[in-house]
């Protein structure tokens, strides 16, 4: 294999290998995530109220409940964008809250998707998914240019690369963020409410993409009001109210045959 086939294939992790400290160091016999009595307080505002969740490894989690529920602040905690007030977030078996770990490495291994897409106005699309590449993972020019082809053609932008945000539409957008994740070489990806922000009739896009993630085996956190998405796709779906998992299981237990009252009365709003 080519020193660029290398590049591209390796987790983000590996590419600075070296510089990894032995408690930065993932456990391969370690699920992805694993997240323990996890609290987040905003003041007074009890948000997440001891959450205990694992995601194994090419698991597709499917996080669903009404606004407010703690969903998003949930995906922000599991790679510090919100820090918890108390509990442990693991990932691949590294304690994350660890003051001693190297966090922005550790970060590498974890793709995030907005809900807005978060792309630099003032550069190409190409030069987009180049960027982070290039200042975080110290690949050369030809390398990330290389890499961020093979990931925008991946999603169906390859002939975008020349384009400006503000030429595309908002699911060619978010496709573009979804391949600068992916151009990352993540171990996991973790999407928040991706298709909130689209019209009714670009969802169908971003979607094709994330299904073409999971049937490769990515492992995947996804916050959505999408469910039929998170019926099909989903290995298990999480319903959560008031900071807190009020149901769990495969997609035909809890959309299909919810046991609990509120699972119930929210589904019976949104089906």
């Amino acid at each position: 294999m080519s020193e660029l086939d290398q590049a591209a294939a390796a987790p983000a992790w590996r590419a600075e290998l070296g510089a990894l400290r032995p408690r930065d160091m993932p456990d391969p016999d370690a699920p992805p995530i694993e997240i323990r009595e996890l609290h987040k307080y905003f003041g007074t505002n009890h948000v997440l109220k001891g959450i205990d969740l694992t995601v194994s490894k090419g698991e597709v989690v499917c996080i669903i409940g009404p606004s407010g529920s703690g969903k998003s602040t949930l995906l922000r905690s599991t790679n510090l964008l919100e820090w918890p007030t108390s509990g442990k977030v693991l990932i691949e078996g590294i304690d994350i809250m660890d003051p001693d770990i190297n966090l922005d490495k550790i970060r590498t291994r974890i793709g995030m998707v907005f809900q807005s897409f978060n792309l630099f106005p003032h550069m190409t699309v190409l030069r987009n998914v180049t960027i982070a590449q290039e200042k975080v993972l110290r690949r050369s020019k030809e390398q990330a240019r290389q890499v961020a082809l093979d990931m925008l053609e991946r999603v169906g932008l390859s002939d975008k690369v020349n384009a400006h945000p503000s030429q595309l539409s908002g699911g060619q957008q978010q496709r573009c963020a979804i391949a600068r994740s992916l151009s990352m070489n993540p171990d996991m990806m973790m999407f928040d409410e991706p298709t909130s922000a689209l019209d009714p009739e670009l969802v169908g896009e971003v979607l094709e993409v994330m299904r073409s993630l999971a049937a490769d085996g990515m492992t995947m956190m996804v916050v959505t009001h999408e469910m039929g998405f998170a019926r099909e796709v989903g290995h298990r779906v999480i319903f959560m109210d008031d900071g807190q998992i009020v149901e769990e299981g495969s997609p035909s237990q809890v959309i299909g045959d919810p046991q609990q009252p509120r699972t119930q009365l929210f589904l019976s709003k949104v089906l």
